[in-house]
Parts: structure tokens; C-alpha cells; sequence
């Protein structure tokens, strides 16, 4: 049994002031609008495998369908020319103004060039130009080295904090 922190963050638009430069030209996100089960179970398990993601991985495609199909899911995909490189997942809460993000991560081989930080800038970019009050997400200690750090930089708060039990 491995205890694990786990960190509610959350920023606000009316705290909203960071300056979100562009992003590279060689460096595209966009929206699969084709909502394709294969590109979330792909950087699902993927991104997940180093970070204890495991509970889709027993999903049956019907499962995966019926997620992805979520009318208020979006999935976003980073490229660098045609490479994949990340993605991330939110839902808008359209009834509590609110997008969650669910999950958020680089390919491995992408690590050290600070594209989990251009990614978050387009997320938070992204939630505040859909009319959003507020973004949250919940990161843990089993998730990437800088994944809380990025999440401070950027103007999250932390509002709530636990210790779990996790089975390896």
C-alpha cells in the first residue's frame, strides 16, 4: 500500500492574468472533433503507463464510445508537425460555469521541453475564452514530477488536499 497526496486545484477567471504568449509554429492543438475512441485510449495508455492510470485500461470499446461521446467531453490533441505529442481532456459543468480538466499529459520522449506548460496555457486559455467562471483539475503525487508545480505557475490554487491509500 502506497500513501498518496492527492491536490484539488482550481484558477479563477476573475484571477485570470497570466500572460499566454503563442505557441511555437511547429506546435498545433486542436480539437478532435471526430471524437475517436483510439486517440484517448492511445495517449490513456501511453502517458497513464507511468503514472498508475489504470482504470480504463479494463474499458470495453462500448465503454470508451460512450465516454468520448459525452456531449460536454472534449479531447485535444498536441502535435509537433505530424509527431503526437499530448492531449488533454475537460468537461464543461455549463450548469456550475465551470471545466473540469480530467486529464492532461506528454509523451514521454517530449519530457524536458516544456510542452506540459504551452499545453496548460492552452487549456486555461481555452476554458476562460468559453465563458467558464472557473477551471479545476486534481493532480496527485503519482503524476508527473512537475505536474503540481506547472499547475501553481500558472495561477492555480490548491482548495482542498488528501492523503490516499493506493494500491501498486
Amino acid at each position: 500500500m502506497l500513501k498518496v497526496q492527492r491536490f484539488f486545484l482550481e484558477i479563477k477567471k476573475s484571477d485570470y492574468n497570466i500572460d499566454l504568449d503563442n505557441n511555437p509554429s511547429d506546435i498545433k492543438i486542436y480539437l478532435d472533433s471526430n471524437k475517436d475512441i483510439n486517440i484517448n485510449k492511445f495517449f490513456y495508455k501511453q502517458i497513464g503507463k507511468d503514472h498508475y492510470w489504470r482504470d480504463r485500461l479494463l474499458w470495453s470499446d462500448k465503454e470508451w464510445v460512450k465516454y468520448v461521446n459525452n456531449k460536454n467531453l472534449q479531447t485535444w490533441i498536441m502535435k509537433i508537425n505530424d509527431s503526437l505529442v499530448g492531449f488533454y481532456e475537460q468537461e464543461l459543468h455549463g450548469s456550475k460555469g465551470e471545466i473540469e480538466l480530467i486529464q492532461m499529459g506528454i509523451m514521454k520522449e517530449f519530457h524536458g521541453r516544456k510542452l506540459g506548460s504551452i499545453l496548460l496555457k492552452h487549456i486555461i486559455r481555452n476554458a476562460f475564452n468559453a465563458n467558464v467562471r472557473r477551471l479545476w483539475v486534481h493532480t496527485c503525487s503519482l503524476d508527473h514530477k512537475y505536474a503540481l508545480k506547472n499547475y501553481l505557475s500558472r495561477g492555480f490554487k490548491i482548495f482542498k488536499k488528501e492523503e490516499i491509500n493506493f494500491e501498486t
